[in-house]
């Protein structure tokens, strides 16, 4: 099924004319849970009415959302001890990908909710640069290697890092251990407060309420599609996920080493509208470490374009991801192979990175 779908044969989505825009006034003041886009009324992939965030495709269900910025906040996925974790449900967006060896991060990007404990937190990545970019973003994290470290002190967006690696500490930031979970490891220990971190920001004066543009919503799901109800990944047998739709809901609840994957913070089932995959270029760079060393990082290649699969409402989308420059808030955009973009559910969406879509199973039943 995946080989057809990034085939010549790709659907496309419909042309027919859409309805008027809806009242900017009206969007402004509507809600997240009680707004309906306008039947099969797209929005994005490069402007949004006011008062949308371009990260969902729903209204900012607050001020204090719309005037925040973009923060993204990495989060420990491996060893299967550091589960469940908490506050992943609160993120509008979440990126997988692999860290090491088959072991997985999850960056997971927030803005319409603050959840007073997310974690536990993890250190930051190479890939987490390009996120930076894309989403105009602050990035909370623990800790880097040391080459890494270097990279990021000296970058442009070095005032919008937070890190216990700046003395960014839990009274100012946010950045606290929780002592209930000494039986993880140390190193599993520390959590974040998503609104003690956005009024640190402000303090350092870096809170300023950017977009990042590239995702297209419509209520509506393109015509065409393959049925999708199950999707499983597996990382070189260290860990996995598995996806399944529930009718019902409409939502896919994730599972992980055989098991329901929940959010500790009220004990809800991992979900998603959206789930996007990825094939992205993965190259070790152990050259960015003493010659010698045990250590290497991947650097991820999230530029330019490559293919890209997207489920939702059950049902499969083939087509393609695209970065078309590298400016702060230029986000990835979705595309069929005629240049149309792949319409996501409003909503929250997860975002799986891999080396080779062939590794990613789906099935039109629940397995």
């Amino acid at each position: 099924m995946i080989a057809l779908l990034l085939g010549g044969g790709l659907a496309s989505s419909q042309g027919s004319a859409m309805p008027e825009l809806l009242s900017p006034a009206i969007v402004a003041t509507a809600i997240a849970d009680s707004y309906q886009p306008g039947y099969g009324y797209p929005v994005g992939p490069r402007v949004y009415p006011d008062g949308i965030n371009p990260l969902t495709g729903l209204p900012y269900p607050s001020d204090a959302a719309r005037s925040r910025r973009n923060l993204i906040i990495k989060v420990s996925n491996w060893p299967p001890r550091v589960r469940p974790q908490h506050g992943i449900n609160a993120a509008d967006i979440v990126y997988e990908y692999e860290a090491e060896g088959g072991v997985t991060r999850l960056a997971a990007i927030y803005r319409s909710q603050a959840p007073r404990q997310v974690g536990s937190i993890r250190s930051a990545r190479l890939l987490d640069i390009e996120l930076i970019r894309m989403y105009a973003a602050l990035l909370a994290y623990s800790g880097t290697s040391e080459p890494i470290n270097r990279i990021y002190i000296n970058s442009d967006f070095r005032n919008r890092l937070l890190s216990p690696s700046f003395s960014h500490d839990c009274e100012r930031a946010g950045f606290c251990r929780d002592q209930n979970y000494a039986h993880r490891g140390y190193e599993h220990m520390l959590f974040a407060d998503a609104q003690q971190l956005w009024d640190y920001a402000t303090v350092l004066n870096v809170n300023q309420g950017y977009r990042a543009l590239g995702f297209n919503f419509a209520l509506q799901a393109d015509a065409g599609g393959e049925p999708a109800r199950d999707a499983y990944t597996n990382w070189y047998n260290r860990t996995d996920a598995h996806w399944q739709y529930e009718e019902a809901s409409g939502l896919y609840l994730r599972y992980a080493d055989g098991a329901p994957h929940s959010d500790a913070a009220d004990g809800s089932q991992l979900w998603a509208d959206n789930l996007i995959y990825l094939q992205v270029l993965h190259i070790s760079r152990p050259d960015l470490f003493p010659p010698g060393a045990p250590d290497e990082s991947q650097e991820v290649r999230l530029q330019g374009q490559g293919a890209a699969l997207v489920l939702r409402d059950g049902k499969l989308y083939g087509g393609f991801w695209r970065r078309s420059g590298l400016r702060n808030g230029d986000a990835l955009e979705l595309s069929y192979a005629d240049g149309s973009p792949i319409a996501l559910k409003p909503g929250r969406s997860w975002i799986t990175i891999m080396r080779d879509l062939e590794q990613l199973e789906i099935n039109s039943a629940d397995s």
